[in-house]
């Protein structure tokens, strides 16, 4: 959002706003954060809790060299699109959890669009007109929450002296609440933030949407002091950092029939309907053939490899490349019935690297002794058809797209939580001759201002 506007410097004293001062503003643009774009005396100001088109009073939190940050305060001309904020935590100085409480979920989706069309633009020098798609809720006769709301199956709630609450926006302060609206109602069961948590310096409550399971995390600097108070429902309990075993607390999630065991933290996609959306849509992109190779980058628990597995049948192989141990021990087991996958273990631009291409029959999965920087060798390819990567909100990098470009043949799948990085990382594509095919954008993160997208890349 401000990488083209420099560093945050602290501003000199004197100059312009302090922090606290009160400013009239007319809200232009949205953009990248949670933010709209303002202008005072021709400095940029980020304002939070402001729609596009709206005059608003807001008071300066943020003073850096080259723009300010403020928090809307008071709506002076409102946007058609202005709601009442659902949650009574959600506002100027309170929860930093969500960013667009106060717009029509129609809205929001336009809002994370037009973030979406502009990262596009700015770093990648692609047009594309956007649009948002909503995630469907799956059917519960259990379950229903309103709209927006209800669907974040992990939660992870910050302690202080016992009380439970959740982050204010760029703080260390925490914002005590008693319910938490955009937390899934299996994790509103637990009664976590209606109880005390001597010791613990975080409490992380998750729930399975498929199968009821729960899981409580707890973090703290001596978990052996931690006391842990009686949740209203049965869970399971890890404490501290997980530890790899065969007794590590997990839970079962469920997708296109298949069972998936996700232990302790690890990652999943929090909306309910996310994960089955997503492998849908992936398969629906690459287009998978009898036969075919693949490649499953940062693959997690195994959700991708899984799904293109099942398509591409036994003459085929799907490749699944993880750094996380846990996750790596998760995707074995997981996938332990299909012969035509193979899970590697290490950072993706080393096991990339040390991987050779071949067809799928047993010589060519014969185990790589070469070893490497890290990794210990594993299954043989010498090209792969498809590429399906999912990294972390920093991107994959111009390193491993360099890689992939030299192995992929058919199709690439780029799913991405950051618009930012995604349009960096398609420039680096371009570069090497893979274009922009389809792109697809989903509601995955209600009220605030996520967005999950899957881009899908050819040879141009």
């Amino acid at each position: 959002m401000t990488a083209d506007l420099g560093p945050d410097d602290p501003a000199p004293a004197g100059d312009g706003p302090a922090l606290g001062d009160l400013l009239d503003l007319e809200v232009g643009n949205v953009a990248n954060g949670g933010f709209c774009v303002a202008r005072h005396e021709g400095r940029v100001v980020f304002v939070r809790h402001a729609l596009p088109g709206e005059r608003v009073r807001a008071r300066v939190t943020d003073v850096t060299k080259n723009f300010l940050r403020a928090d809307a305060e008071e709506v002076l001309t409102a946007s058609p699109d202005r709601v009442e904020a659902p949650c009574p935590f959600a506002g100027p100085g309170r929860c930093g959890g969500c960013d667009w409480q106060h717009a029509s979920l129609p809205a929001q989706r336009r809002l994370k669009a037009a973030v979406v069309e502009e990262q596009l633009q700015r770093l990648a020098g692609i047009t594309r007109t956007v649009l948002v798609e909503e995630v469907p809720y799956p059917v519960s006769d259990e379950f229903t929450p309103a709209p927006g709301l209800g669907w974040r199956t992990r939660v992870q709630f910050a302690v202080v002296n016992g009380d439970v609450g959740l982050r204010r926006h760029r703080s260390h302060d925490i914002e005590p609440i008693d319910e938490c609206l955009i937390a899934h109602p299996g994790v509103e069961l637990m009664g976590i933030e209606r109880k005390r948590w001597p010791g613990a310096s975080g409490v992380e409550g998750i729930v399975s949407s498929t199968t009821g399971d729960r899981l409580v995390v707890l973090r703290g600097r001596d978990r052996r002091k931690i006391r842990v108070p009686r949740l209203d429902v049965p869970v399971r309990l890890v404490r501290g950092k997980p530890e790899p075993g065969a007794n590590l607390p997990y839970v079962r999630e469920e997708v296109s029939g298949r069972m998936f065991q996700v232990s302790g933290s690890g990652f999943w996609q929090v909306h309910p309907g996310a994960a089955q959306l997503l492998a849908d849509a992936v398969v629906a992109a690459l287009e998978p053939k009898p036969g075919d190779i693949a490649l499953d980058l940062y693959c997690g628990v195994g959700l991708f490899t899984g799904v293109l597995a099942d398509r591409i049948g036994r003459d085929g192989l799907v490749v699944g490349v993880e750094s996380d141990g846990q996750a790596v021990r998760d995707a074995k087991f997981n996938l332990r019935d299909l012969p035509n996958v193979a899970i590697e273990r290490g950072p993706v631009e080393e096991v990339v690297a040390d991987l050779e291409f071949g067809r799928a029959d047993g010589s060519d999965r014969s185990q790589n002794k070469r070893g490497g920087r890290g990794h210990q060798g594993g299954a043989r390819v010498r090209r792969a058809d498809l590429v399906v990567l999912d990294p972390p909100r920093t991107g994959a990098g111009r390193q491993v797209v360099d890689q992939i470009t030299r192995l992929a043949g058919r199709k690439i799948a780029y799913v991405s939580c950051d618009p930012a990085t995604l349009a960096r990382d398609l420039a680096y594509f371009s570069e090497r001759g893979w274009v922009l095919d389809t792109l697809r954008a989903f509601d995955a993160f209600p009220m605030t201002q996520h967005v999950e997208c899957l881009a899908t890349l050819v040879k141009g």
